[in-house]
């Protein structure tokens, strides 16, 4: 029934189309309630071999605005093919995941991140609680049906309802697990795969946060290093310098949030503000000086760091991501029940990660008191009969370490690892030349790398 339907197209998004999918809220219940999936698609310059189906990360990022603000990624693919893209259930426009109000979610953001006293612990788990508690009083049990496993479901149905008798898919961050639970339910149905900056869909949601807050560490390093070699750097001329004159502003920022208008800087807006702008190394420069700006007061700048990450607008307004990406990891895997499981993970991880080791793991706590149970624990994907895919890891990662990428090309009975020795999130997005042509001769003619294939 679903397989069989024909998408209606309309203009969207200056020359762009889109269209609705209907899918079922409950795969085990087809005849039940209905969701609709908002797609977008831009056709292809040239003759279409069929769709590409890309999808940006999160969870909860919106394919349609990834689409309608940067399909010039994809020009080398798209001569051949339809850049397709559609908003994951509860994502952006189709049936989106709301939990709170703006001024509720300026709040929790502004939180303290890595709490270190009792107070502020406390703090910290009831906003947890409360966020857990509004979620599924405007959701109820909807929550249960928006995990990844019921996204790959609804992305086969796109793939036949776009006449695609196989799935061509590029997927980046949490795109890879997406891709992933995919290869696991329909091997048989994949054309060519590219899983580039991946999770780790056997590991623990918890054993997740610490590998994550590694590579941020990683990177920020890398970032410091970066900021003392430029010259002029605001923290010091050394690397041990830039470390503790961060440490330095993180504090004071804490103790003493900086007035920005009618908005503070406060320390929740300055960590995601700070790994906001180690997501590229394009913007390695602007963060340089947005920090040297809040080291002389001027918030405005790690703001707007920390707006892009939380996707806020200027009129104060949210996306949902921030909703929804916390509803999605929730169900998808097992987490610890009891808040103080959280606060005792968060000591230990601040140890080997004292920037971002404490504020991850607590960025996880409303699972603790989420009302629906996971739809499934974490376990590895072999994807037995699938054709080569090909997995992507950048050396130096931040959000996606490139250990996960290694462990994902090995559980993937046809995986094929391509090492992109760098910083920052994702390799193929950046248009590294070598990426570049590994994907373009994977994609176009079904040529994957040679196995251990590295780009520098």
């Amino acid at each position: 029934m679903f397989l069989d339907q024909q998408l209606s197209w309309h203009e969207c998004h200056d020359g762009l189309e889109c269209a609705t999918l209907q899918v079922p809220l409950d795969y085990s219940d087809p005849t039940g309630r209905r969701l609709h999936i908002a797609v977008i698609r831009k056709q292809a310059s040239g003759h279409a071999k069929g769709s590409l189906i890309v999808n940006p990360g999160g969870p909860g990022a919106s394919g349609v605005e990834f689409v309608a603000q940067a399909s010039s990624v994809f020009s080398q693919l798209t001569t051949q093919f339809d850049l397709v893209s559609f908003d994951p259930r509860g994502v952006g426009l189709s049936d989106p995941i709301r939990c709170l109000t703006a001024p509720q979610l300026d709040a929790y953001i502004n939180l303290d991140p890595a709490p270190t006293t009792a107070a502020g612990r406390r703090q910290s788990i009831n906003a947890s609680r409360r966020f857990a508690a509004a979620c599924y009083q405007k959701n109820g049990d909807y929550l249960a049906h928006v995990g990844t496993k019921d996204q790959a479901r609804d992305m086969d149905v796109l793939r036949a309802a776009l006449g695609d008798k196989k799935l061509t898919y590029y997927g980046a961050s949490y795109g890879t697990f997406l891709g992933a639970k995919y290869a696991e339910l329909f091997p048989t149905h994949i054309r060519a795969m590219v899983l580039d900056g991946a999770l780790n869909p056997a590991e623990s949601g918890t054993a997740g946060n610490l590998v994550q807050a590694k590579g941020f560490e990683t990177d920020l390093q890398d970032f410091l290093a970066f900021c003392v070699r430029s010259g002029h750097c605001p923290f010091g001329s050394s690397v041990p310098a830039a470390n503790d004159g961060l440490q330095r502003l993180i504090a004071r920022v804490t103790a003493h949030p900086i007035q920005v208008g009618s908005r503070l800087l406060g320390p929740g807006e300055f960590f995601e503000g700070l790994a906001a702008g180690l997501y590229s190394t394009s913007d390695w420069s602007a963060l340089k000086s947005v920090l040297a700006a809040a080291q002389s007061g001027n918030g405005y700048g790690m703001l707007t760091f920390s707006d892009s990450l939380t996707q806020r607008n200027s009129d104060g307004s949210y996306t949902n991501l921030v909703e929804s990406n916390i509803a999605i990891n929730c169900i998808d895997r097992p987490w610890p029940r009891k808040a103080s499981a959280y606060v005792r993970y968060a000591k230990q991880f601040g140890k080997s990660a004292p920037y971002f080791g404490a504020a991850i793991e607590y960025g996880s706590m409303p699972c603790a008191f989420w009302r629906v149970p996971p739809v499934e624990d974490n376990h590895p994907v072999s994807a037995n009969g699938a054709p080569p895919i090909l997995v992507i890891g950048t050396t130096r990662d931040p959000a996606t370490p490139f250990v996960w990428a290694k462990s994902l090309a090995r559980q993937l009975s046809s995986g094929v690892l391509l090492t992109h020795d760098g910083d920052g999130h994702t390799a193929y997005i950046d248009h590294d030349p070598c990426v570049d042509a590994a994907v373009s001769s994977y994609v176009l003619r079904l040529h994957p790398p040679k196995p251990g294939t590295v780009c520098r």
